[in-house]
């Protein structure tokens, strides 16, 4: 009974931990409007050009997860401040947050739901 009691434990402080660590690499669609209105944050859309053209978010850096030269673009930001990054629904962005922070970046989180849900919370698009 002792033994099982150290296992659930365990296994309840091991799932919380993966949770907690996993809502850091996240911003929802109000931080991130408030991060965008307090300024000093590099959004990047990184979408196809298609994409792009059917609405992106004010400010936003267009730079296509998909063009040969994405590592290079994404490069020539400044590593010290935070990065932004969203795509359609979530996905690509994951994928470009886990190759900035390989790359150096110090603060890079990417939006939750991507543009679907900016644009389901009535978020502002610009064309």
């Amino acid at each position: 009974m002792r033994w099982m009691t150290l296992l659930t434990t365990l296994l309840f402080g091991t799932l919380f931990n993966l949770v907690h660590a996993q809502s850091g690499n996240t911003v929802d669609v109000a931080t991130l409007q408030a991060e965008l209105a307090k300024g000093g944050v590099q959004l990047v859309d990184v979408r196809t050009p298609q994409e792009w053209s059917n609405g992106h978010i004010q400010g936003a850096l267009h730079i296509d997860w998909f063009s040969d030269d994405f590592k290079e673009r994404i490069g020539e930001l400044d590593k010290a401040r935070p990065v932004r990054l969203y795509c359609a629904a979530g996905g690509r962005s994951e994928d470009a947050r886990i190759m900035l922070r390989e790359m150096g970046f110090k603060e890079v989180r990417d939006l939750d739901g991507g543009m679907s849900a900016w644009k389901k919370a009535g978020a502002p698009v610009q064309k």
